[in-house]
């Protein structure tokens, strides 16, 4: 009798280890392992060294201003990182709350504390958020986007922040001749007070392959996404207002409307990446201003093996802050001059030369080795589940073990 009856007690351990396991892929509860687990999802990190790098800058002192659906400071990521920030599209509601939970995301990627382990940690870890609404949570304001992000430009500009993100992309089809006007007007005034902009190129490079504002807009920096092969995601719009790529494929980041952490891809990750290389290295050199720090991200950037620089795919090529962070290459020039004006003195390409490539087979490779390098609007998510297949063979094995427990001996 006792033997049999630890016998059952072993499976009954084999059964709730096993439970347990398929529970914490499912995120359902958090393993022991999950500090681990996370930082293998957040390959980029590793392939960027950032944990040499943190040794040299972790972004402290340096705000990123991130303009988007707001920020949700309950998120342990973001515990004390936020400040107040402001809703530019219903200015009644507080900017510190995210109804879609997009900006939320994008901001752990940029300064994530990682939660003792066991959530997100940005690529700037020290850096400061201030959160700036541009899209409404309604239908009716959610159509004064375009507006509400010219003014969220005008207030950066004008406060402590020296990053501007938008982890976002309109279509040009989507902002008239005027806003045009306008949304360039602001760009060119946050680039006079010192500011850096970076925007998504977008996430429709297999089908429209629209030019997409600001990214279009002269002076701010378009960011197109690769994988982890470093290669060029198939997803990413392309043209010449690419100017930069960083990692945008297989991005852990907490589930927009629901629990847990999912994978995700997108332009709107490989721009938060980039703000948070940005931070790293502003951190690093405090009197330079937004067109030295961009220079020397052109600069160090993983260039394309093939074709000619800017690449229509990922632009002055892969960012790769560890190399001006740890080994202080990169020049980074005038203070006065956006290095991106003058390769945009024609202006961005027109919606219908935006058309007229598409992605090589397979994407384009940004040319840098892979100890290296790292790497818009709307992002795609898949939770960190088992497959089917995956969940069919536990509950099998689950299912043989119970039915030998119940065998007679």
């Amino acid at each position: 009798m006792e033997t049999t009856l630890n016998q059952v007690r072993s499976r009954t351990t084999v059964i709730i280890s096993l439970l347990t396991s398929l529970l914490a892929i499912m995120g359902l509860i958090a393993p022991a392992a999950t500090a681990e687990t996370m930082r293998e999802r957040q390959w980029y990190l590793d392939r960027m060294q950032a944990e040499s790098m943190w040794k040299v800058s972790t972004g402290k002192g340096i705000t990123v201003a991130v303009l988007d659906s707001g920020v949700d400071t309950s998120a342990p990521e973001l515990k004390g990182k936020v400040l107040k920030g402001k809703n530019l599209v219903e200015p009644s509601k507080d900017a510190r709350t995210d109804p879609d939970g997009h900006g939320t995301a994008i901001s752990m990627l940029i300064a994530g504390n990682g939660a003792g382990g066991q959530g997100i940690k940005g690529l700037a870890p020290d850096a400061r958020i201030l959160p700036l609404t541009v899209f409404g949570s309604t239908k009716e304001s959610g159509t004064n986007s375009v507006p509400g992000l010219i003014n969220a430009i005008r207030y950066a500009a004008d406060s402590d922040a020296q990053i501007i993100n938008m982890s976002l992309a309109f279509p040009y089809y989507q902002v008239n001749k005027t806003e045009q006007g306008k949304l360039q007007k602001a760009v060119d005034y946050a680039v006079s007070r010192g500011k850096l902009l970076l925007a998504g190129s977008g996430n429709d490079g297999e089908t429209s392959n629209d030019t997409t504002y600001p990214a279009a807009n002269k002076g701010v920096a378009g960011i197109s996404a690769v994988d982890s092969s470093l290669t060029v995601t198939k997803f990413s719009n392309h043209g010449s207002f690419v100017a930069l790529a960083a990692p945008g494929k297989d991005i852990p980041i907490r589930c927009i409307g629901k629990a847990g952490y999912c994978r995700s891809w997108g332009t709107s990750q490989a721009t938060a990446i980039a703000s948070g290389a940005a931070a790293l290295i502003w951190a690093k050199h405090p009197t330079w201003n937004g067109n030295q720090v961009l220079r020397v991200m052109m600069d160090t950037a993983g260039k394309p093996t093939e074709g000619k620089i800017p690449s229509r795919y990922i632009g002055y090529g892969t960012i790769r802050p560890r190399y001006n962070v740890l080994e202080e290459k990169g020049k980074p020039g005038s203070a006065d001059v956006n290095p991106l004006v003058p390769a945009q003195a024609d202006g961005p390409s027109s919606p219908s030369s935006s058309h007229s490539q598409s992605p090589p087979e397979g994407g384009a490779k940004d040319g840098s080795s892979a100890s290296d390098t790292a790497a818009g609007s709307g992002s795609g998510v898949v939770p960190w589940i088992l497959g089917a297949a995956g969940v069919l063979v536990v509950v099998l094995a689950v299912f043989v073990i119970r039915r030998r427990a119940a065998s007679p001996r």
